[in-house]
C-alpha cells in the first residue's frame, strides 16, 4: 500500500489529470469534422488526434504548443481524409486557455498545497498554462513546461529539469510522488526515471483510450484515483489521520 504521509512534494502533468484537455481539444474538432462532413465519433476523432499529437511532438521538439497543436490538427485530417485548413490549425492552436478545468481539480489542489509542495511538469507552452493556472487556482511551487525543456514527454527533458527543481526546493528526491493520468506520457517516463507515481485513472467509467496513445515503453504506479478528490481526500487522511 502506498503510504501518502511519506511524501513532501508533488509533480503533476496538467492536461488530463488537472485540465480536462479530451472536451478542449473536441470543441474544436467535432465541429471541423461536421463542417467537413466526416462520420466518425468524439472517440474516433480524438483517437486519431492523439496519435497526429504524440509524432508531432516527437518530430519538432522544439516547436511551441500552439504550433504542435495545429500540426497534430493536420495530421488527424490527413489520417481521416479531410483537409484542415490555416484557419482550423491555428484556432486549435490558440484554445489551450479555453479548455476547462475537471470539476474536482480546484478544490484538490487547494486542499493539497496544504501539506505538499506543488510542481507543473507539462507538455505545453508557458502562456498555454498561464491560461489554465487561472482555472486551478493555486499558486505552484515550480512550473516545467515543454518551452523550458525544449521537449516533450515521454521524452527526459521534463523529469530531468524536476532533478533540479528537487534540489532547489531541497526536497529529497524518494519524497516526490508523480501523479498523471496519461500512461504513454507520464508513468512510462517516470518508471524510467525512478520516481513513484499514481495514477489518476480520469477515463475509468468510460472505454477507450481517447487522445492518449498506448503506452510506448513499460510502466507502473503505485496507487491508483478515479479522479483528483478521491487523491486529495486520502492524501488528507494520511497526513492529519
Amino acid at each position: 500500500m502506498l503510504d501518502l504521509s511519506e511524501f513532501d512534494a508533488l509533480s503533476f502533468d496538467c492536461y488530463g489529470t488537472l485540465i480536462d484537455w479530451e472536451t478542449g481539444l473536441t470543441a474544436v474538432l467535432a465541429p471541423w469534422a461536421r463542417e467537413a462532413g466526416l462520420d466518425v465519433s468524439g472517440e474516433d476523432l480524438l483517437l486519431a488526434y492523439g496519435d497526429g499529437e504524440a509524432t508531432a511532438e516527437q518530430d519538432m521538439p522544439g516547436a511551441l504548443y500552439p504550433q504542435i497543436l495545429a500540426e497534430a490538427f493536420r495530421r488527424t485530417g490527413a489520417a481521416l481524409g479531410a483537409d484542415v485548413s490555416d484557419e482550423w490549425a491555428a484556432r486549435l492552436g490558440a484554445s489551450v486557455p479555453d479548455w476547462p478545468a475537471f470539476p474536482d481539480s480546484a478544490a484538490a489542489l487547494a486542499s493539497l498545497a496544504q501539506d505538499y509542495t506543488l510542481i507543473i511538469v507539462s507538455n505545453v507552452h508557458r502562456e498555454g498554462f498561464a491560461g489554465s493556472n487561472a482555472r486551478l487556482g493555486v499558486t505552484f511551487d515550480r512550473i516545467i513546461t515543454a518551452q523550458d525543456v525544449g521537449a516533450y514527454k515521454p521524452a527526459p527533458n521534463h523529469f530531468e529539469a524536476l532533478d533540479d527543481a528537487l534540489t532547489e526546493l531541497e526536497i529529497p528526491r524518494d519524497r516526490l510522488l508523480h501523479v498523471a493520468q496519461s500512461l504513454f506520457h507520464d508513468h512510462v517516463p517516470a518508471k524510467r526515471h525512478g520516481l513513484r507515481s499514481v495514477w489518476i485513472n480520469r477515463r475509468h467509467d468510460r472505454p477507450g483510450q481517447g487522445a492518449t496513445p498506448v503506452p510506448s515503453g513499460d510502466y507502473s504506479f503505485d496507487a491508483e484515483f478515479p479522479g483528483m478528490q478521491a487523491f486529495a481526500e486520502a492524501a488528507r487522511a494520511a497526513k492529519h489521520g
